[in-house]
């Protein structure tokens, strides 16, 4: 099971966006993916069709009260891929568990008790450094990070790579980032250039060749409650994701 942590702390980078359509093209690929919405604005669940006000169960109730994941995974219309859903009751854990006795690892335990044949779970971090940032970090062998191609790519970046160090020191060791991902690219633009170079420049060969082009597809399909594989597959947008799993694929998983 390769886990891999979705996180950027700027938002508007396509975190959200990168996990639902990774995910389908890494499942019509053939792989049993399970997604994990960790972020308490509840998008990802959104995106699949489900109501947050309306699921029973929540990766909240898995935190907080002890609820096996297994309870909470529910499959989505795409063949072999889960989600384990959020609700706005999230935005409360990060109090509720403050207090409790190894809360840094809290979403790593509930997976490792996880039976289910999974082999990839993408965890979509919420845009902060919080501790729901940290459990999905501390859950995961790898982070991937999507990064816009814009003035301010690396303003979110930076703080997330002190973080990431701090809990490879701390709490997983072993945790790598192996991926970035450049997203929301506009390749008539002088600046998406400019910015592609500069990420490509620091993070060497750590960043996929595949590049998310912006596409209005995309940016429709979760109204439609569908990954853009399933709302528009002959479209630029469900052409990248692909490529961008088929790179996924390639890379062989830490030991």
């Amino acid at each position: 099971m390769r886990r891999i942590a979705i996180a950027n702390q700027k938002g508007g980078v396509g975190k959200t966006t990168t996990v639902a359509n990774l995910g389908a093209s890494l499942a019509h690929a053939g792989k049993a993916v399970l997604l994990i919405d960790l972020d308490p604005q509840a998008n990802l669940t959104s995106y699949f069709g489900f109501d947050p006000d309306k699921v029973e169960r929540t990766i909240y109730e898995s935190l907080c009260a002890k609820v096996p994941l297994a309870e909470i995974v529910r499959p989505t219309p795409i063949p072999q891929l889960y989600l384990a859903p959020a609700s706005l009751d999230l935005s409360a854990a990060e109090l509720e568990l403050v207090s409790a006795l190894g809360r840094e690892t809290i979403l790593r335990d509930r997976l490792d008790e996880l039976r289910q044949p999974f082999e990839f779970v993408l965890i979509d971090c919420p845009p902060s450094l919080g501790l729901l940032t940290i459990n999905g970090l501390v859950a995961s062998r790898e982070v991937f990070i999507p990064v816009q191609t814009e003035f301010f790519a690396m303003k979110g970046v930076r703080r997330l790579l002190q973080t990431v160090e701090t809990i490879r020191e701390r709490l997983r060791p072993g945790l790598t980032i192996t991926g970035v991902i450049l997203t929301l690219a506009d390749a008539r633009m002088r600046l998406t250039r400019d910015v592609s170079e500069a990420v490509r420049e620091h993070f060497k060969e750590r960043v996929f060749n595949t590049v998310v082009r912006k596409n209005v597809r995309i940016a429709e399909s979760p109204s439609y409650g569908q990954p853009v594989l399933a709302y528009s597959p002959d479209s630029a947008g469900a052409a990248d994701y692909q490529a961008l799993a088929q790179e996924v694929l390639a890379m062989a998983a830490l030991e």
